[in-house]
């Protein structure tokens, strides 16, 4: 790892921490989960996620960095640089505001597209784990390199998301293999991923407006990578050319083995 990816994940990590803080105390409020504003993609929200955004950017502003800003809710703000946080203040949300215990701060920080996410850190927010990586600098939880692991024929451990909403291939596939999970969390069921506890991860929707944007994966795309794994969209185009704003929606398939990417590809897995 180099001086400088070192510099900005200590950054990563304390904008990580900025948040876990804002999330932790807003959890009592009666108005945490009250629809202030509508996002800049054109979604509701919910006053812990504007807290939560608020904090990020004042985090910056602490670390005088000029990073520019892409985030879920307020959308893409200058501020200088030639790189971009992009950010999911709060992964999970709907999680958050229930008390479920699986959400997340995700960051990742590049330039122009996906591919170009150089340092990606995620934090789950209930259990303080921390994952991050850098390019071509492997992926950790909490100091300690994870990897994705080999696929086990008939045994697969496959996070989906589940719903009203489903496309027809995470439904197919629902009763099909092993052992399914479902969080809804992106960036959590992605880490499952990258450290070995999970095979793969799908999300797609049958509606394209209801897939993810680049803030949801940006980080976790990096650590999977990094982990061993790889990630397309849902029918197996590469995700690395995803700009880096907003507007865009895809669907996820993230694997830890090679091996399973080829079989879903030409339609043998499971």
């Amino acid at each position: 790892m180099t001086t400088a990816d070192r510099s900005d994940l200590e950054i990563l990590f304390r904008i990580a921490l900025a948040v876990q803080r804002v999330v932790r105390d807003a959890a009592g409020s009666p108005h945490r989960a009250d629809v202030v504003a509508v996002s800049a993609g054109g979604t509701p929200t919910e006053e812990i996620d504007r807290l939560a955004e608020r904090e990020v950017l004042a985090a910056l502003d602490r670390e005088r960095v000029d990073w520019n800003l892409v985030s879920e809710e307020i959308g893409a703000v200058a501020r200088g640089g030639d790189r971009s946080l992009v950010v999911d203040p709060i992964d999970g949300t709907s999680n958050a505001l229930r008390q479920l215990p699986f959400s997340t701060v995700s960051l990742g920080l590049g330039a122009g597209t996906l591919d170009g996410i150089d340092v990606g850190l995620v934090r789950d927010l209930d259990r303080g784990t921390t994952y991050w990586a850098t390019r071509g600098g492997g992926a950790f939880r909490d100091g300690r390199p994870i990897r994705t692991r080999p696929r086990r024929l008939n045994g697969e451990v496959v996070f989906l998301n589940l719903g009203h909403h489903t496309g027809e291939r995470a439904s197919r596939l629902s009763g099909t293999v092993r052992r399914v999970r479902s969080l809804g969390c992106a960036s959590l069921e992605m880490m499952m991923v990258a450290q070995g506890s999970a095979d793969a991860y799908l999300f797609e929707n049958r509606e394209a407006r209801r897939n993810l944007r680049v803030t949801d994966i940006a980080a976790s795309y990096r650590i999977v990578q990094e982990a061993g794994g790889g990630t397309s969209t849902a029918d197996s185009r590469p995700l690395g050319p995803l700009p880096l704003g907003i507007e865009e929606r895809t669907s996820v398939f993230a694997w830890g083995d090679s091996a399973l990417e080829r079989a879903y590809a030409a339609g043998a897995f499971p």
